[in-house]
């Protein structure tokens, strides 16, 4: 194989290498033999380069291997390269200008017939080639976005490296805990009837590395969520985990916002400028309805209850009369969607929980609506001077609960700028979103759970409400959102083990539980812990946003189906009974 070890690669010859012998190996992507002469497109990693196989140049022997190519088989070829002839040329190549004219050929590994053609990947089930990933693996899209993911994590090495960060590994094999998701349960054998649990994050880990004394510390973190799936959620993932001492939510936020920054200039060349805007939890849920709002469009959410607060329609007074909200969105131009059209949202809306949607489209002369009949002049001229709505406008309106209203219209906006090409996609659209609740009640549960997590310290104004009114408390927390999509999220941690022990007791433990659990966390905060605050990023969203992609698994090498399996490696699987009886299980039917 030494005779055949490659001076270039496929993707990289130019008309500058004219005249040059060079080695290429890489696999056939495409063959046509045009009679006495057969060209091949030949690809590795880097790209296409086409090569012709003579008789002429060849010789009996040799051509005969050339004959027997097909698709996906492993080639080494010497040859000379030469600038393609007039009219030849192939614009849609990188390559296209030269051909490499082949003296030797060397079959390195043959190829059955693949199930779907490689440069056609991306139109066949997803099954068929998540089964043949090895396969799909070979295309030039999930290549790209690959290589793409690699010189994003060495962009965010190099910037944290460049902060005095140190990249430190966590377990795997740890404690399972109650909060969060369902963990994955590893046996242990050398325990019988003990557990391991994978890691949902390395969350407690990285805070007693800041206790430890390490002070910047960062790991692309293996993480494991036994939970429903959807596009964006696997049962491994990682994300670039991050915690820092001695810092306060401005100086996390600032540093974080500078690596995404740089990691955009590096990787995309995109630039973005600083101080990324911030918007308090609430005032995101007024105005866009999402805690991640997609800030690419306009069409906020305006809120119109106090000027119908008296009316007479008995969808608006009831409402007002529940202590609910009404709101609305102005659809620029919307006026002339067709009575279809206008079903087809409300029918959306009521498949999302509302009772109904109220529209009004402005007309020259009057303002068009099923429901203007109920309204007073001046409460139509309300809605339409708080909408700011224009001749030609379609204005919607929803009645019910802030959280009801509020999810409604944010979904039903993200449907219409879609629907309407509103969105720019080569945009990139930071935020932060700041101020979060602290808890979120549970009905279910009946109690009150973490909206991050239980280390998330309090705003010093609201620790107080930890007894008084949990509900009201807000966090040093903070998310970062891309195009509408929530990047990562963090908080600045309680150090304080009286103010984790209010904090266990405002999510229902009691003082035996909160020590069983985190006994040795708590003992931990005695021994002198800095003021700490950390984040984490989704790798795998990140990497689906800057491609440009639908699904996380179109960025993971060896991704899970939607319920979690491996279709290539036919995993999860039963273990042989052998296993089992050392580790002492036994299943149930």
């Amino acid at each position: 194989m030494t005779e055949w070890k490659r001076t270039h690669h496929c993707g990289e010859v130019r008309k500058t290498f004219a005249g040059q012998t060079i080695t290429l190996n890489g696999w056939v992507n495409r063959r046509r033999d045009l009679g006495q002469v057969i060209f091949v497109d030949l690809r590795d990693r880097s790209g296409l380069v086409q090569i012709v196989l003579d008789p002429e140049v060849l010789g009996p022997e040799q051509f005969a291997l050339a004959e027997r190519l097909r698709s996906e088989f492993v080639i080494s070829v010497q040859g000379i390269v030469q600038e393609r002839p007039e009219g030849q040329v192939n614009d849609k190549m990188a390559t296209g200008e030269v051909e490499i004219h082949v003296s030797q050929l060397s079959i390195l590994s043959e190829a059955k017939t693949p199930p779907f053609h490689i440069h056609q990947a991306s139109d066949v089930d997803e099954a068929l080639r998540l089964k043949y990933r090895y396969l799909h693996l070979r295309s030039k899209e999930l290549q790209e976005t690959i290589m793409l993911r690699h010189r994003t994590v060495a962009a965010v090495r190099s910037y944290l490296d460049g902060q005095g960060f140190l990249e430190i590994e966590t377990p795997l094999l740890i404690r399972s805990t109650p909060e969060g998701a369902r963990d994955y349960i590893v046996p242990s054998r050398v325990h019988p009837g003990e557990f391991y649990a994978l890691p949902q994050s390395p969350q407690l880990f990285k805070q007693l590395l800041m206790i430890g004394g390490f002070e910047r510390y960062y790991q692309m973190a293996r993480c494991f969520r036994d939970e429903d799936l959807r596009a964006d959620r696997q049962p491994e993932f990682t994300q670039i985990d991050v915690e820092m001492s001695f810092v306060d939510r401005d100086e996390v936020m600032k540093t974080m916002e500078d690596m995404i920054i740089h990691v955009l200039s590096e990787v995309k060349g995109v630039q973005i400028e600083s101080p990324i805007p911030r918007l308090s939890y609430q005032e995101a849920m007024d105005r866009y309805g999402s805690d991640k709002p997609d800030t690419r469009f306009a069409m906020e959410l305006v809120d119109v209850t106090e000027h119908l607060g008296n009316s007479e329609f008995r969808v608006f007074a009831d409402t007002v009369s529940t202590q609910g909200v009404i709101k609305g969105l102005n659809v620029k131009g919307g006026a002339s969607f067709t009575r279809r059209q206008i079903d087809q949202l409300s029918e959306q809306a009521v498949s999302m929980g509302a009772k109904g949607l109220m529209w009004f489209a402005i007309e020259e002369s009057q303002i068009r609506s099923p429901i203007a009949k109920f309204l007073s002049e001046q409460e139509l001229d309300a809605i339409r001077k708080t909408l700011a709505g224009e001749v030609g406008d379609l204005l919607l309106l929803v009645a019910g609960s802030y959280d009801l209203v509020s999810d409604v219209l944010g979904r039903l906006r993200l449907a219409l700028a879609k629907e309407l090409d509103l969105i720019d996609e080569n945009l990139y659209n930071l935020l932060w979103v700041v101020d979060w609740p602290l808890l979120v009640y549970d009905e279910e549960a009946g109690r009150y759970m973490a909206a991050h997590h239980p280390f998330t310290a309090p705003l010093d104004e609201d620790v107080d409400l930890l007894e008084s009114d949990p509900g009201k408390a807000r966090a040093k927390a903070y998310d970062l959102v891309l195009n509408g999509v929530e990047l990562g999220g963090g908080s600045i941690r309680i150090t304080s083990r009286s103010l984790q022990e209010r904090m266990f007791a405002a999510l229902g433990f009691s003082m035996e539980e909160a020590y069983d659990q985190f006994g040795y966390f708590l003992e931990a905060f005695e021994y002198g812990a800095p003021p700490h605050g950390g984040i984490a990023f989704g790798l795998d969203r990140l990497i689906m946003l800057l491609a440009k992609r639908q699904s996380i698994r179109d960025v993971i090498a060896f991704p899970k189906t939607i319920s979690a399996s491996d279709l290539m490696i036919e995993a999860p699987s039963r273990v042989s009974d052998r296993q089992l009886d050392e580790l002492k299980i036994s299943l149930r039917d």
